[in-house]
C-alpha cells in the first residue's frame, strides 16, 4: 500500500469525506493552533474563541504552565495504569482539590476521562451504594452521549434518536426554568421552586417510590438546556428530599465547575452538600480528565475492582490539572471572572434595553462567564401555548444560529444551546478586558445585522 501526504488544500475535503457524518461542526476549515483567547486555522484566519472548546480551555489555549507540566510528565511516565499502582500526579491532584471542594465531606476521588464516563460511574455508584435502581433527572438536562448518561439526558432528542431502548429506571422532573412551566421570564425563583418541588413529591408518590430511588442528578446550571442557574431554594429543597428518603444527590458540574461561574463550583452558592460531585472539562484545560468525588464513608463500601478503566486518571492529564489548579491561585483567575462577567452582562443588558432590539430579546441570564441570551421566537417547542411567544413579531427562523454564523464570519467562535433560541458565552476565564470588549462588539454588530435582515 503506497503512502502519501495530502496537501493542506485538500486536507479539509479529505476530512469531510472520511470523518463520520454523525459529528457536527460550527465552522469550516482546520484548526491548527491556539494561544490564549484565540485559535488559528490552516488557511491563516485567526478567531476569537468564545466557546473554549465547549467550556474546556478555561485558562485559554496552550496555557504555558499547563502545557509545560504535561510535556514534563510525558518525559517521566505517560501511562501509569490506575489498577496497577498509584502515580504521583493523581495524588498531587487530590492534594490540590481537597481544599476547594464545596463541602468538607467530599474527600474520596476517582478520576476518569470524560464527563459522560463520570456520569456513568456516578449512576453505578448510586445504585450499588443504595441497593436501589431508579434515577430522577431534570427536564432539559444534558449529561452525555453514552448509554447511561444518554438516558438521563433530556435536553434534545438528537442525542438518543433511533437508539431505544435506553437504560431503564429513569424518571424526569421539571427544572426551575420558566419555559417549562408556561410562565414569563420575570417569574420569581420561589414560584418556580415550589412548582418543581411539588412535581418531585408527586413523582415520588406516583412513579418511583423513594425506596426504589437511588439518586437525583442535577446540573446546578442547566447547560444544553439553556444556561439556567438553579435557585438556591430549589437546590436546598432537593437536598431535603434526599435526606428524608436516603436518596443520593449527584451534582453534575462538568460544565459549570472549575471557576466557570465565578466560584470553584456553582453549588457553593447554595451551600448545599452533594453526595457525589462530578467534574471534567475545565479540570485539565483540554487534556481528557474527569472526576467523581464523594464521601469516604460511602466509597469504602464499593468492592475493589468495581471502578477502573484503562486510561482512567491518566498521568499526563493529572499533571496538567495540577498546573491548572496552581494557575487559578497564582493568576487570580476568580477576580478576573468577576470583572469580565460584569462587563459581559453590562453589554448584553444594554442590547436588551435598546428599543430597536428589545422586542427580540427574551432573557439575559447566567453566572460568571457562563452566560446566555435568549431571543424571542414564534417557532419554538409548544410556541402556540407558551406565553413568552411574541405576538406579531416577524423574524426568520433560527435567529440564534444566524447570529452565531455572523459572529463566525466576523472572526469570533460562538455557540447556540437548547431547543430554544439561545446563544451561550463561554470565553476563557482569563480573557482580557480588550478581548471581552472585542467579542461583545462583534456580537452586537452581528445581532443588529440579523434583526435588520428580518
Amino acid at each position: 500500500m503506497s503512502s502519501s501526504i495530502l496537501s493542506p488544500a485538500t486536507l479539509n475535503d479529505f476530512g469531510k469525506e472520511h470523518v463520520t457524518k454523525g459529528l457536527a461542526r460550527i465552522s469550516d476549515g482546520i484548526m491548527v493552533k491556539g494561544k490564549g483567547s484565540y485559535v488559528e486555522y490552516l488557511d491563516g484566519k485567526k478567531m476569537l474563541d468564545f466557546t473554549c472548546g465547549i467550556g474546556v480551555t478555561n485558562l485559554g489555549h496552550s496555557h504555558p504552565k499547563v502545557s509545560r507540566a504535561a510535556a514534563d510528565q510525558c518525559m517521566n511516565i505517560v501511562h501509569a495504569q490506575c489498577s496497577i499502582a498509584f502515580h504521583e500526579p493523581y495524588l498531587r491532584l487530590i492534594e490540590r482539590l481537597l481544599p476547594v471542594m464545596p463541602h468538607p465531606s467530599l474527600d474520596s476521588f476517582f478520576f476518569w476521562n470524560s464527563g459522560s464516563e463520570a456520569v456513568e460511574g456516578a449512576i453505578k455508584m448510586a445504585r450499588a451504594l443504595t441497593g436501589r435502581q431508579n434515577i430522577v433527572t431534570m427536564q432539559g438536562a444534558y449529561h452525555g452521549r453514552t448509554f447511561g448518561a444518554m438516558a438521563v439526558t433530556k435536553s434534545k432528542t438528537v442525542y438518543s434518536d433511533s437508539v431505544a431502548p435506553l437504560m431503564p429506571g429513569v424518571f424526569s422532573m421539571p427544572y426551575p426554568f420558566w419555559h417549562q412551566h408556561r410562565l414569563p421570564p420575570s417569574t420569581p425563583p420561589s414560584v418556580l421552586t415550589e412548582q418543581c418541588l411539588y412535581q418531585l413529591h408527586l413523582l415520588l408518590s406516583q412513579q418511583t417510590s423513594p425506596k426504589d430511588t437511588a439518586a437525583i442528578i442535577i446540573e446546578p446550571v442547566l447547560g444544553e438546556g439553556g444556561y439556567v442557574p438553579a435557585p438556591k431554594e430549589f437546590l436546598a429543597g432537593l437536598r431535603a428530599v434526599c435526606d428524608q428518603h436516603g436518596i443520593l444527590l449527584i451534582v453534575d458540574e462538568v460544565q459549570s465547575g472549575f471557576g466557570r461561574t465565578g466560584k470553584w463550583f456553582f453549588i457553593e452558592e447554595s451551600e448545599v452538600k452533594p453526595d457525589i460531585l462530578l467534574m471534567a472539562k475545565g479540570l485539565a484545560n483540554g487534556f481528557p480528565l474527569s472526576g467523581i468525588v464523594s464521601r469516604k464513608e460511602l466509597t469504602d463500601k464499593l468492592a475493589p475492582g468495581s471502578m477502573g478503566g484503562t486510561y482512567a486518571g491518566n498521568a499526563v492529564s493529572c499533571a496538567a490539572a495540577c498546573a491548572v489548579a496552581d494557575a487559578f491561585h497564582e493568576e487570580n483567575i476568580m477576580a478576573n471572572v468577576q470583572a469580565r462577567s460584569q462587563e459581559l452582562f453590562a453589554s448584553l443588558n444594554a442590547l436588551r434595553d435598546d428599543q430597536t432590539l428589545a422586542q427580540h430579546i427574551l432573557d439575559v441570564r447566567g453566572r460568571g462567564l457562563m452566560v446566555a441570551m435568549e431571543f424571542a421566537s414564534s417557532e419554538g417547542p409548544g410556541a402556540a401555548f407558551d406565553p413568552a411567544t411574541p405576538k406579531g413579531l416577524t423574524v426568520k427562523k433560527g435567529i440564534a444560529s444566524r447570529v452565531t454564523k455572523k459572529c463566525i464570519e466576523k472572526g469570533m467562535l460562538l455557540l447556540t444551546t437548547s431547543v430554544y433560541e439561545v446563544v451561550r458565552f463561554i470565553p476563557p476565564l482569563n480573557i482580557s478586558r480588550e478581548d471581552m470588549k472585542k467579542g461583545c462588539d462583534i456580537f452586537a454588530e452581528s445581532l443588529r445585522e440579523v434583526v435588520r435582515e428580518g
